[in-house]
């Protein structure tokens, strides 16, 4: 199904002006960056980047509001932070305009970044009274040995276009009232809802007193990034995006002895027991593997499915990848929007191509929609393909909506296939078997960050720390107690016996 009536780019322009006035953000005029929008794949306004001396004044300042940032109680720190929730609260809807037009999310999708953004300013704000040490049993008498944790620094933000406005959040959220500062250089491809978001955070931080300088933004190309990468005042970069990325990002951080926080790509898989519950199945598959049209990190891109239900899974999908709604993402009847641009539409068909010729089928999909009323747009159908096995194209990461079909016999056969990958982000299986269930979540089974049980790999909740582990980055972001890897620990011992006892019966003089 296709939704044809499209919004004009000047329709999109005025949108997002609106929405920009109303929050209270002022685009910048003149320049050779370009903000621009997946619905028609064309301009809207031309943006100033940012200079080599911005980035270096940015560092600059942002070191200098650190040494002030990091001696204000944590508390008082929190207190930026639900302001800044109260603000997002406030202007959600304007936010989520700017989030469709410059990332193409249908508008609940859109609505739904925009609540993590308040929920993890929730979870900091309680986070900022329960930044726990511990105190740890000495071998010495009358000694006490402690646990302390400290701002680290400046902290570099590094963000990919797929959720333009949470992933900062999560970090900035959390980096704040661990005492850190921060500064943000957004995707090149959304540079407004960047805007957006800076000057909500700036007016947060004039209204409570803080200094303005604890948050920066740099809109730019790569050169913006690789800058924070290397310059030594910058204590940790967390970046967001490929794994290519994130091979040239973590070895110069590492070259420096600063610390990098690596979110990178998945090749995401989900189990099919025979056991399972396909009503459910068929829902979780289709919305992991096609929302966002398969634009997210955690989107469903293997299906490993037993060789007993597997035609009758397949059925079921193929039917209901044919009734996918693809359209404006404004009309809230759609579904699937559209991808990024016309390079990530040649990235998909490429990779469509090559699995083909190694003889997988397409059973669903492909084509594309809306070409002639956005020819500069790329408006496709999510891919089903069925293949006899994982090959090097299946074992790669291709950012776009392709599922790949593959079948097992036995769960270790199935366990062996969904970890045969590079990646390790999110995974999932479908079962009503306890005993799979738990052999799955166990040290034997899944071997990705995240591991889910009848849910599908997308859509995580801000309590739980989010990462992956091998080519995916080993970083964790959000919840739990990823807030550490913002800060910086020390050992403590405090000697109150009045005598001085050296550690393992040492004597010394």
């Amino acid at each position: 199904m296709t939704r044809t009536v499209l919004p004009t780019t000047d329709e999109l322009r005025a949108r997002a002006r609106t929405a920009l006035d109303r929050i209270g953000a002022v685009v910048p005029e003149g320049g050779d960056f370009q903000a621009r929008t997946p619905l028609t794949g064309e301009g809207l306004f031309a943006l100033p980047a940012a200079t080599g001396a911005d980035t270096d004044e940015a560092i600059t300042a942002g070191r200098a509001a650190f040494l002030t940032w990091r001696t204000t109680p944590a508390p008082r720190r929190g207190e930026l932070v639900r302001r800044l929730g109260e603000l997002l609260r406030e202007h959600k809807s304007d936010l989520a305009d700017l989030v469709t037009i410059e990332a193409g999310k249908i508008r609940s999708e859109a609505l739904g970044e925009i609540q993590e953004m308040i929920d993890i300013c929730e979870f900091a704000v309680g986070l900022s009274r329960q930044l726990y040490g511990r105190t740890i049993a000495s071998e010495r008498p009358g000694h006490r040995l402690a646990e302390t944790w400290h701002p680290l620094g400046v902290v570099g933000v590094i963000s990919a276009f797929n959720f333009p406005a949470a992933v900062w959040s999560w970090n900035t959220a959390v980096a704040l009232v661990c005492g850190d500062t921060v500064i943000w250089k957004p995707s090149e491809l959304t540079p407004l809802i960047s805007l957006a978001c800076d000057h909500l955070l700036a007016r947060a931080a004039d209204e409570v007193g803080a200094p303005r300088d604890v948050h920066r933004l740099l809109l730019g190309d790569r050169s913006v990034g690789e800058k924070l990468v290397d310059d030594p005042r910058v204590a940790l970069v967390s970046a967001t995006g490929s794994t290519r990325m994130g091979r040239e990002v973590g070895p110069r951080v590492a070259a420096r002895f600063g610390r990098s926080l690596l979110e990178l790509g998945g090749n995401n898989a989900a189990i099919v027991a025979p056991s399972a519950d396909l009503d459910l199945a068929v829902q979780g598959i289709v919305f992991a593997a096609a929302g966002t049209a398969g634009q997210r990190c955690t989107t469903l891109r293997r299906l490993i499915v037993h060789r007993d239900i597997a035609d009758t899974l397949v059925e079921r999908l193929t039917a209901a990848y044919g009734r996918l709604p693809i359209g404006s993402p404004f009309d809230e009847t759609t579904l699937v929007g559209p991808l990024i641009s016309a390079k990530a539409l040649d990235a998909m068909r490429a990779a469509v191509a090559r699995v083909q010729a190694e003889g997988g089928k397409v059973l669903a999909g492909g084509n594309r929609r809306l070409a002639e009323a956005a020819p500069s747009a790329a408006y496709v159908e999510p891919v089903l393909v069925r293949v006899e096995e994982q090959s090097d194209v299946v074992r790669e990461e291709t950012f776009a909506p392709i599922l790949y079909v593959l079948t097992y016999d036995t769960l270790d056969e199935a366990i062996a296939l969904h970890n045969d990958v590079p990646q390790g982000l999110s995974s999932s299986i479908f079962t009503r078997d306890q005993q799979e269930a738990e052999i799955f979540l166990s040290a034997a089974g899944s071997d990705c960050g995240i591991a889910n049980v009848n849910i599908g790999t997308s859509g995580a909740e801000i309590g739980g720390a989010f990462g992956g582990e091998k080519d995916t980055g080993g970083g964790r972001e959000s919840g739990s107690d990823a807030w550490k890897a913002y800060m910086r620990s020390a050992t403590n011992t405090i000697n109150y016996s009045g005598e001085l006892a050296l550690a393992q019966g040492v004597s010394f003089l």
